[in-house]
């Protein structure tokens, strides 16, 4: 029995099955980023501006990168939480300002600007979680400091989770605290936290924690699955090569 799928091909048994989950992802990936191209359309004419100016996306990240470092470290660790996660938010946005000039045709966007992207993503992601446990800590909040602690380490390993299992040839693009919902919830709680809404800070936080352990299981398995369905499949020079280099990393 064929079933047909939105995606607009009919597959059967257990193809279906992947395929469906495969669709529920893309939905799902679209639900969360429905404002992205709005905020492209927003930030359109500052791109033209840039690339008119001769600045490329790598130049576009740094800058957004370095922002949101010194704004998460110094006013987080002071206490202005609210002026803190407005300034953050904008400098986040300079992650879809890269693409867009990216596109636009500025100099950088490159295999190198996407590498050089993510691997400031996750120092953007550490100085926000860094400056709030500096907060935890001034306010004499161990506990809420190790949460922070544990939300910074988590997140980590989500990220390094897909991205090594990309680099073994498979996918672990699923999890419920991937980089936007974890932005999205942090600075939301530390803005309202600023304004004195109570206890919305450590709820955020807590949520967060349990959200990106989940995160870093439902990849891990994901992982697992796909392995588990190929145990025959001979490692590559390219597997082999891989394998080698984690043997170094631990």
């Amino acid at each position: 029995m064929f079933t047909k799928y939105p995606c607009g091909g009919y597959h059967k048994g257990g193809e279906a099955k992947k395929v469906l989950r495969r669709v529920m992802a893309y939905d799902r990936t679209a639900m969360l980023k429905l404002l992205r191209p709005v905020m492209t359309r927003i930030l359109t004419p500052l791109g033209r501006a840039l690339v008119g100016r001769g600045i490329g996306p790598n130049a576009v990240t740094a800058v957004g990168t370095l922002g949101t470092v010194v704004s998460a470290l110094l006013f987080f660790p002071l206490g202005l939480l609210t002026a803190g996660a407005l300034v953050i938010t904008v400098f986040v946005l300079f992650d879809l300002l890269d693409g867009v000039v990216a596109r636009l045709g500025g100099k950088g966007g490159s295999t190198w600007g996407a590498f050089l992207d993510s691997t400031f993503d996750r120092v953007a992601d550490a100085a926000i979680f860094a400056g709030l446990i500096l907060y935890f800590i001034a306010a004499d909040d161990v506990l809420m400091a190790a949460v922070g602690l544990l939300c910074l380490i988590a997140g980590a390993i989500v990220s390094y989770a897909k991205a090594r299992a990309e680099g073994l040839g498979l996918t672990a693009d699923v999890g419920l605290a991937e980089r936007p919902e974890r932005l999205v919830v942090v600075l939301v709680a530390a803005f309202l936290a600023g304004l004195g809404v109570p206890y919305v800070l450590p709820a955020g936080m807590w949520l967060l924690a349990v959200a990106s352990v989940i995160t870093v299981g439902q990849r891990v398995m994901a992982v697992h699955r796909q392995t588990r369905d190929t145990p025959g499949r001979p490692a590559g020079e390219e597997n082999q090569e891989t394998a080698r280099d984690e043997m170094g990393e631990r």
